[in-house]
């Protein structure tokens, strides 16, 4: 994939199975904290408030789901995998034939907006 200029541009870009979940995953970012700024960061869709919140990017069999430099606590990580997701210290992995886990997504991203809010204070 050539070096996106914009978040349409990742996702027109990308393997066609993958179209939706980003699509869905941009919605809840901008639904969720409407106050982000939507950007291409790391070559990848990236959302910032007070320091990153996340992101997302295309791999060959699924969308990896990016959170914030704090990654996600044992919780959240929990949260996921008892629905059947895939995670890393910072990452949950969505495959194409999953659907997005918006409910547990949006907990997770007012958390890590919090806490970059705080973060950002105490500076």
């Amino acid at each position: 994939m050539s070096k996106p200029k914009t978040v349409d541009e990742y996702i027109e870009n990308a393997k066609e199975e993958s179209h939706q979940i980003m699509k869905e995953l941009r919605e809840i970012f901008k639904s969720t904290i409407p106050k982000a700024e939507e950007r291409i960061a790391w070559n990848v869709p990236n959302y910032k408030l007070s320091g990153v919140l996340g992101g997302f990017a295309v791999y060959s069999k699924h969308v990896s789901l990016g959170f914030s430099e704090n990654g996600l606590s044992e919780e959240e990580r929990k949260l996921f995998e008892d629905k059947g997701y895939k995670t890393g210290k910072g990452t949950v992995q969505i495959k194409f034939d999953q659907e997005v886990p918006s409910t547990v997504i949006k907990q997770v991203l007012l958390s890590h907006a919090r806490m970059n809010a705080i973060k950002n204070k105490s500076k």
